[in-house]
């Protein structure tokens, strides 16, 4: 089977912007204080439950990775660009980084006790995103959280340049509802909704959105 135009387009993309990524995204420590809220609430759901490892789905040069791991979670990174796993394998020699699609991730069913999708889902075509969403659900398990965070917005972008390099990816930008409907259908439970309006380095409105799988 083929593999699907956007995600060919993703990787080559950002096998193509890697380097120049690292230097221009600020580390975790200079996010807004809301987002790193976020973030702790979740690591600390998930390092609590105990239930597994949880996967940095989409984790670039792995920062993220890192912040959760420093936060006591048994975290490990995944991306579709190698360049991308590449580095974080450079600068995180400690953590396990891999290779893989959010549309087929290499894990086992009920596996995981915590998937985080930061900024990672924009470039998956609204059409695709049920899909993505179902796959989250099939590898958490029961009881495991997922934190989904990215910009929100109705608008479809086609840029040609992304961090001063050639880029072919477009981005999706959807409703917060949209979303959080997405990932209802999907079988998971929203429990926390967070959106903020542009500010500091965010251009545009940005959201995050706390799920979990149920408990049979």
């Amino acid at each position: 089977m083929a593999e699907p135009t956007f995600l060919t387009a993703v990787r080559a993309s950002y096998d193509t912007v890697a380097a120049a990524y690292v230097e221009r995204i600020p580390p975790p420590a200079a996010l807004d204080p809301l987002s790193r809220a976020m973030l702790a609430a979740f690591a600390e759901l998930a390092r609590t439950a105990g239930l597994g490892p949880v996967a940095d789905v989409g984790c670039g040069p792995g920062r993220i990775t890192a912040h959760l791991a420093g936060l006591g979670v048994p975290a490990f990174g995944v991306d579709l660009s190698p360049k991308m796993i590449e580095l974080a394998r450079q600068a995180h020699p400690g953590l396990r980084f891999a290779e893989g699609s959010m549309t087929a991730l290499e894990t086992g069913d009920d596996e995981l006790g915590g998937i985080l999708a930061w900024y990672s889902t924009h470039h998956t075509p609204p059409e695709w995103l049920p899909r993505v969403f179902a796959e989250f659900r099939r590898v958490l398990a029961p009881g495991a959280h997922l934190l989904w965070g990215d910009y929100v917005g109705d608008e479809r972008l086609r840029p040609t340049q992304g961090y001063g390099r050639p880029v072919s990816y477009e981005s999706y930008l959807l409703p917060l509802d949209r979303v959080a409907g997405l990932l209802e259908q999907a079988g998971l439970v929203v429990t926390a909704k967070l959106e903020q309006e542009p500010g500091g380095r965010a251009n545009r409105p940005h959201a995050c959105l706390l799920a979990r799988k149920p408990v049979p």
